[in-house]
């Protein structure tokens, strides 16, 4: 039971009880003054009209005070409903507002560390092993030279040629709008532990039966990235080789 209605029936039932006792003392005059002039019949109507004058006044009066304070709590709760509304507006401001910094923060970051990429580089390293020739069979019925016998001959290392030779790709992805600043290639015998600031070779230069491609090439690669990719051969039938190349770039 809400407050509201609570006081309304203390007041009715405070009026009712009220109505009552003024019953009670106008009966009680009533009789007493029947018992001494039979002509005050005609008066004895007035108290009864008075009485359901005061109850229906007093029903009013209680229904008057609850609607009174039925209507303040409704005020109230409307009130503390659009408080809480604009509470609840005010905090969904605010995390979208939180999400915006954090996006905008966070796109901040990551240029910062692509920047920071580019400008180390981003390394791509491969390892080509021996060239492996086709093998020379000699047809039936050849002779050795003269003064080898046949079982002394001992053929001579098959050794490739830059047509037979092996071919990598070295790829290094960038982002779609960065721009290549330098590609640097470096190369050397995969068993060596030469520095590579000595190992490093221009575009089409040859060093130890070794080539890289004279231009590198650029393909897209995905969404918001592409690939920087330059050939590398490798016709040494003796030694391996590592190839490394370096792609620098500015945003």
């Amino acid at each position: 039971m809400s407050d509201s209605i609570l006081a309304a029936i203390i007041a009715a039932t405070a009026t009712l009880s009220a109505s009552l006792l003024q019953l009670r003392f106008s009966i009680a005059r009533e009789l007493a003054a029947r018992a001494q002039s039979p002509g005050s019949r005609r008066k004895s109507r007035a108290p009864f009209v008075v009485l359901f004058v005061m109850v229906g006044a007093s029903g009013v009066a209680g229904f008057a005070l609850s609607q009174w304070l039925t209507e303040n709590e409704r005020v109230a709760q409307g009130t503390l409903e659009h408080e809480l509304r604009a509470q609840l507006d005010e905090l969904s401001r605010t995390a979208n507002q939180l999400d915006l910094t954090r996006a905008g923060a966070r796109a901040e970051i990551e240029m910062g560390v692509l920047r920071k990429l580019g400008t180390d580089g981003v390394v791509v390293m491969t390892t080509v092993g021996p060239c492996r020739p086709a093998l020379v069979v000699s047809a039936p019925g050849t002779t050795s030279p003269p003064g080898v016998s046949a079982e002394t001959a001992t053929p001579a290392a098959p050794a490739c040629t830059e047509s037979e030779a092996s071919s990598v790709t070295l790829c290094a992805t960038i982002p779609t709008n960065a721009t290549v600043s330098e590609v640097e290639l470096f190369t050397r015998l995969a068993d060596s532990d030469a520095p590579w600031s000595t190992s490093r070779l221009t575009p089409g230069q040859e060093s130890g039966q070794a080539r890289f491609a004279e231009k590198y090439a650029e393909s897209p690669e995905g969404p918001g990235t592409k690939q920087i990719c330059q050939g590398f051969t490798h016709w040494s039938a003796d030694h391996a080789r590592v190839a490394r190349m370096i792609v620098r770039y500015s945003i």
